[in-house]
Parts: C-alpha cells; sequence; structure tokens
C-alpha cells in the first residue's frame, strides 16, 4: 500500500477517537513531535492510545478534512481541518482546529510525526 494511501485511511477512519482504530495505522515505535497553541509535546505509541480514549469520551463524531496532501516516498505531508461533535452537543459539528503534519511511514504504518496545530 502506498504511503498516501496509509495516511488518507488513517484519517478517513475513526482512529483519531477510537483506540482499538488506532492501533492499527500506528507503528509500536511511534514518535509525534506537536507543537501547538499549549507548547511542545511528544507522543509515544502509550500516550497517543490514551489520548485517543480521552477524546472519544469527549468525541460522538470525528472528522477530518484534508486541503492538502503531499507524498514522496515513505513521506507524506498533510493540511487539515479536525471538526468533532461533542457528546453534549451531537448534532452540532465544532472546529477542533487547524493542522499540518509531516509523516514519516515505516513498516505500513506511521512511524515519525512532525505537527503543528492552532485552535480556531
Amino acid at each position: 500500500m502506498s504511503s498516501k494511501k496509509i495516511v488518507l485511511d488513517f484519517y478517513k477512519s475513526d482512529a483519531l477517537i477510537n483506540a482499538d482504530v488506532i492501533k492499527e495505522f500506528i507503528h509500536p515505535e511511534i514518535i509525534v513531535d506537536w507543537n501547538n497553541s499549549e507548547g511542545f509535546t511528544q507522543l509515544d505509541y502509550d500516550s497517543i492510545i490514551n489520548f485517543s480514549e480521552v477524546l472519544s469520551k469527549a468525541y460522538v463524531r470525528s472528522k477530518v478534512r484534508i486541503s492538502h496532501i503531499v507524498s514522496e516516498n515513505n513521506m507524506v505531508s498533510v493540511r487539515y481541518s479536525h471538526f468533532a461533535k461533542t457528546i453534549e452537543n451531537p448534532r452540532e459539528e465544532m472546529l477542533i482546529g487547524h493542522f499540518m503534519v509531516i509523516w514519516e511511514i515505516k513498516d505500513d504504518k506511521l512511524f515519525r510525526g512532525f505537527q503543528i496545530s492552532q485552535k480556531p
């Protein structure tokens, strides 16, 4: 499977709010460097699973709208906006943030990520 297809399948799935699904996409040695509105965070496999479990308690639906995706060999860059429906208000879709991430794919899994995000 191509690196671009792996990344597209990841963002089209419920992986961001479903720990069982996210496990199918991430490499056991994954590391994500994330610069966000709160500062810098580095995530490993366990912290990504935990983060997905936290999101699943707050959101009933998650949707990613990709505006740009560029792929070269095992590297994929994606620019997207993340939307979600909360448990408190499942009828209204709200913007979570805007993201830019560079993914390195290894063994057909997300292996190394460099992400920047901004709240709306």
